[in-house]
This record gives C-alpha cells, structure tokens and sequence, in this order.
C-alpha cells in the first residue's frame, strides 16, 4: 500500500463493520437522524498520519452514505473518529477520495 494513495475497492469485512458501526452514532447526531439498516458494503483505505478508510454503506431504501473514517496511529491511542461523509449516494456510486 503506498502511503497517501488510495488502495483498491474491496469487499467490507466484519472488522469493517465494526469500524462503521463505531462511528454510527456520531453520524445519527450530525444527521438527526437514526438508520435501523446500516451495513458497511466496500472500502478503500489511505495511510497518512494513521489511516483513512472510505466506507460504502448501506442505509436502506437503496440509499448510501459515504463515510470517511480515521484511525489513529496505535502510538497515539488507535483513536477512530468519523471524519466527514458524503450522504444521497446509490450503489452505483463510485467510492472515491472525498474531504
């Protein structure tokens, strides 16, 4: 994994649900809003100053979100926090890099 690229989409895995579901309620704040359907579907990773993981989930009624994810350092504590999101997005919807 070069460090700064994005890698490859794959498939989301159970330690990428938990990364998700992590954040959930941080996103239900921000949104005022609760989603009873939420399965992380694909990512993509980056590797900065710990690592950003874009995660494609699912959020019912063919609705999406993006989420970006950061991962501290295990140094720093492996800290995880929801960077920003991108809501409104289908499954046909590329997960690209996003601030």
């Amino acid at each position: 994994m070069m460090p700064g690229g994005l890698t490859a989409v794959k498939p989301a895995t159970p330690e990428i649900q938990q990364l998700a579901d992590k954040v959930k309620p941080q996103l239900e704040a921000k949104e005022n809003k609760k989603y009873p359907a939420y399965r992380a579907v694909e990512y993509r990773t980056q590797v900065v100053a710990g690592v950003n993981y874009f995660i494609k989930t699912e959020v019912g009624h063919g609705e999406y979100i993006h989420l970006r994810i950061y991962q501290q350092l295990p140094c720093n504590n492996g800290e995880i926090s929801l960077t920003s999101y991108q809501t409104g997005k289908t499954a046909s919807d590329p997960l690209n890099y996003f601030d």
